[in-house]
């Protein structure tokens, strides 16, 4: 079966099954106590992790910076006391959670790409809800439910609906205004002297030579 036919196949049936993720759901207190609102720029910031050997998506996952900042990770795995959740929507993401999600996220044999992109505080406002009102994701639909997050914003129509992180990571580097860093974790033990494998489209964004 080719490819796309075979992840067609996947969503018809995770559909049809009524498939989802795990419901969490934080009690009031917790996240009214969690709420974190620094203000500034309105932003998102797409997370993707890459596998340094293979140089392919691991993660997807969304911080928005609306009129709180909270992380919208699908299917994620990363928890902390300290950012209680909702359904994949963690409340209370200030700068020591989102660096504990950073190291997270580039641990062993992966590096974390960051890609910040400044948008109007209706925008960041619609993708919040959008975020809180999405559900519990099943595990390996990460880009799929951030991207399908992403492409109901104004200008965003572009970003490619995909499975796939990397897709979706390359996608959003095509958008103007898109700074782009990359997180590197602590060398891998059992491969301390490997040279991470980065896509080509955040090598130029970055000017990052990995192994130079």
């Amino acid at each position: 079966m080719p490819v796309k036919q075979g992840i067609a196949a996947i969503a018809i049936a995770v559909a049809l099954s009524g498939c989802a993720g795990e419901r969490v759901w934080a009690p009031d207190e917790a996240v009214q106590a969690a709420r974190y609102a620094p203000g500034g720029q309105p932003e998102l910031m797409l997370i993707t992790s890459i596998n340094d050997r293979s140089g392919e998506g691991a993660h997807s996952a969304l911080v928005i910076n609306a009129s709180e900042r909270v992380l919208f990770d699908p299917a994620g795995n990363w928890d902390s006391r300290y950012a209680p959740e909702r359904n994949d929507v963690r409340y209370g993401f200030t700068p020591q959670m989102q660096a504990s999600y950073f190291a997270f996220q580039s641990h062993g044999p992966y590096h974390a790409v960051i890609q910040r992109i400044p948008v109007s505080g209706e925008a960041a406002e619609l993708a919040l809800q959008l975020a809180k009102s999405n559900g519990p994701v099943p595990d390996a639909f990460c880009a799929s439910a951030t991207s399908g997050i992403l492409r109901q914003l104004p200008g965003f129509g572009n970003v490619t609906s995909t499975m796939f992180p990397r897709r979706l990571m390359e996608s959003v580097a095509d958008m103007p205004g898109v700074q782009t860093t990359v997180e590197f974790g602590s060398p891998d033990e059992a491969d301390p002297n490997r040279v991470p494998k980065m896509s080509p489209v955040i090598v130029a964004a970055t000017g990052i030579r990995p192994g130079a």
